[in-house]
């Protein structure tokens, strides 16, 4: 119960009785102090809540799953009234985002700020508001609610595991030729100089023919002869599984001292495959690989192979978009774009599949003598459907390589310690990861 719209209303209800009954003076000043008050404390809070101003300014706008994102936020009012209770409010959408904090005795033309630690749980772009400030008058009559839009957007990419060694795709392309097909990537193959372009880069420039011809000429490439790899995530909705999961509470050292807290992945064949996929990319580009990436979800995406650290942070922004809503599965994504590659490549399939699809697909990857590793998710360790260890021995018979990825398993030890001779291994003698057989 609010005191002071109890105290005001007695006042005027007192004063209103009074009069009527006694006509006496001192029950009519008791009316008009009553009035006075609730006008007052009208004006107070609507001047208030105009004069309060508001800055909010993160330490960056791109972060990981697991980082601990740092915010300061900066309440000012600009009025000759104190706010002695300003309430802030942080609505931007993400689990136990902080920031939401009463401030006290916000005298005027005073500044007030604070810095709060955010534990980042979710991939996504997500946006640091809209906040919203409630203003109230000394005795809590009225209150009103002032919002601030959204002016920036955090983006937070997937969680990247380490990954220490994986099956390395073939080193050069059939014959070792330099494949005649222009490349937007530096390699160490000219092709010869054209004009230039607005948004060419400057180190592409080629100055002395530039100097003869008088006017900026560019250099343009040839892809080398190293195979490609395209990374295919099975982004199908139907073809995810998902156990019941809550966020863990962020331990109170890690937002005192800004540690990085470990986040264990959502049980989720979703989350699970873009964190491996987002893995694989940054083990392959470090290798100084050509990437490509393939999926759909929505529509159809794909990012033609390069190797930069610029192809790296496009895949991962890619991925931290995903929301698992496709509809082709991972065969059906193969056969859109098998074609469309590179002879000798080597594709990674990553799927939570149970579809015999998957074998039919894999056996038209090897005809066009492309070389398919599958990343395969058991869905049933994810509350999803049976048939991941059949499925994994008969794509094995076909010599193709197959990794196992159960719930609850460490995805950079898992994918480091596979090797390309699993495929003579049978999948029953494999044994389920724990959590055990990773410390």
């Amino acid at each position: 119960m609010n005191v002071g719209r109890v105290v005001v209303a007695l006042l005027i209800f007192t004063g209103i009785f009074g009069s009527a009954v006694t006509g006496a003076a001192f029950y009519s000043h008791l009316l008009y102090l009553g009035l006075i008050l609730l006008i007052g404390a009208w004006i107070w809070v609507r001047v208030l809540a105009r004069s309060l101003r508001l800055h909010r300014a993160g330490d960056f706008t791109r972060a990981s799953v697991g980082d601990i994102f740092k915010e300061q936020f900066e309440v000012t009012n600009t009025s000759r009234l104190p706010g002695l209770w300003v309430e802030l409010y942080n609505e931007m959408p993400l689990p136990a985002a902080a920031g939401s904090r009463l401030l006290t005795r916000l005298l005027p033309r005073e500044k007030q700020s604070y810095i709060a630690r955010t534990w980042l749980t979710r991939r996504g772009a997500l946006p640091l508001g809209p906040t919203t400030l409630v203003a109230s008058d000394p005795l809590g009559l009225f209150r009103i609610r002032k919002k601030f839009p959204a002016e920036k957007t955090l983006l937070i990419l997937p969680m990247v595991f380490p990954i220490t060694s994986f099956p390395s795709p073939p080193g050069l392309l059939p014959g070792g030729q330099v494949i005649r097909r222009k490349s937007t990537d530096i390699t160490p193959h000219a092709a010869g100089v054209r004009e230039y372009i607005p948004g060419d880069p400057m180190k592409r420039i080629h100055w002395p023919t530039s100097m003869r011809r008088g006017q900026l000429m560019v250099k343009e490439f040839e892809l080398d002869p190293q195979s490609e790899v395209w990374l295919f995530l099975d982004a199908q909705e139907k073809a995810q599984a998902r156990k019941p999961f809550e966020t863990p509470d962020i331990p109170l050292e890690s937002l005192l001292f800004s540690r990085k807290p470990k986040l264990t992945l959502p049980p989720s064949t979703l989350e699970y495959g873009i964190s491996i996929t987002a893995s694989l990319a940054r083990y392959f580009i470090a290798q100084k690989r050509a990437v490509g990436f393939v999926t759909e979800d929505r529509a159809y995406t794909m990012i033609h192979a390069e190797r930069s650290e610029r192809q790296q942070n496009k895949i991962l922004e890619m991925l931290a978009y995903l929301e698992g809503r496709g509809e082709l599965s991972i065969a059906a994504l193969v056969g859109t774009q098998a074609r469309q590659l590179s002879q000798g490549s080597s594709v990674i399939l990553v799927t939570p599949t149970v579809s015999p699809d998957i074998l039919v697909a894999a056996d038209d990857l090897q005809r066009r003598d492309l070389k398919p590793v599958v990343v395969l998710m058991a869905a049933d360790s994810f509350a999803g459907g049976k048939g991941t260890e059949k499925l994994a021995q008969q794509l094995m018979e076909q010599r193709v390589p197959v990794c196992l990825v159960y719930c609850d398993t460490d995805i950079g030890r898992t994918l480091s310690t596979f090797s390309s001779n699993h495929i003579s291994q049978d999948v029953t003698q494999w044994q389920r990861p724990t959590l055990s057989h990773l410390t």
